[in-house]
């Protein structure tokens, strides 16, 4: 039986600071809660609606934690979905523990994107490419945002993350960095390019000042009609797309 208690606490991982607060964050929808429920997330309870524990026995059967029986009504209400028939997961958060980078990895370095779709977007388009790297300036939107969690429909679950000022993590990885600049080359004419780092800037603004001194290769997307720029989500995609062709990935 769903208590008060935990209505008050779900909601309360809507927030930020409480989300911060208790290391926890919640996943929605029947997709995203099958593949946490498979992955290495420690996941604590699972809120269900009968039709899913039916469906899904299969999985739910090796569940450890705290397995509730819900209304669709009650999912709609606890989550930020408009319609949810299926369920609900309460999730630990990972350590923010930074990794080394490998010598034939394509790694994403995000240097101030602050909206949680961009961000999500992003996350999937980069498990899409077989990127399982990404790290993070402390400005760039949180990863554990509900937003962020449903744009990315899963692949959350399937790469690796962490946040640290920029400089830093570049300085002492001493990798190739591509960044992207409206007067770059263009990334069709670009030539055999090493593995190393993606760097991508702010929705607005772009690739700071402060990180471009760091960008071994300026590149560029080239555009055909009378758009100003890109999406950051989108320049993301098609520059990974390119860069795993020109790296024969």
């Amino acid at each position: 039986m769903l208590s008060k208690n935990t209505v008050k606490f779900i909601k309360s991982l809507h927030q930020k600071k409480y989300r911060i607060e208790f290391g926890q964050f919640f996943v929605e929808g029947e997709k995203s809660v099958l593949e946490v429920l498979q992955s290495d997330f420690l996941v604590d309870l699972v809120l269900v609606t009968e039709a899913f524990e039916n469906k899904n026995f299969g999985v739910l059967k090796s569940f450890k934690g705290e397995l509730i029986r819900v209304t669709q009504n009650q999912l709609e209400q606890l989550g930020q979905f408009q319609s949810n028939d299926s369920a609900l997961a309460v999730v630990r958060m990972k350590p923010n523990t930074p990794f080394l980078p490998e010598n034939d990895e394509l790694i994403i370095a995000l240097d101030d994107v602050r909206d949680p779709g961009n961000l999500g977007t992003i996350i999937r388009v980069a498990d899409w490419y077989g990127i399982q790297k990404l790290v993070f300036s402390p400005q760039t939107a949180e990863f554990y945002n509900p937003k962020v969690i449903q744009s990315t429909m899963g692949s959350f679950t399937r790469v690796k993350f962490f946040y640290e000022e920029l400089e830093s993590v570049l300085g002492r990885w001493k990798r190739p960095v591509y960044g992207a600049f409206l007067d770059g080359t263009i990334i069709h004419k670009l030539q055999n390019p090493a593995p190393g780092i993606l760097l991508m800037g702010n929705e607005s603004k772009g690739i700071s000042p402060e990180m471009e001194k760091f960008v071994s290769k300026k590149v560029t997307i080239p555009g055909f009609g009378k758009a100003e720029s890109l999406n950051v989500a989108i320049a993301t995609a098609i520059l990974c797309d390119n860069f795993k062709r020109l790296m024969g990935s």
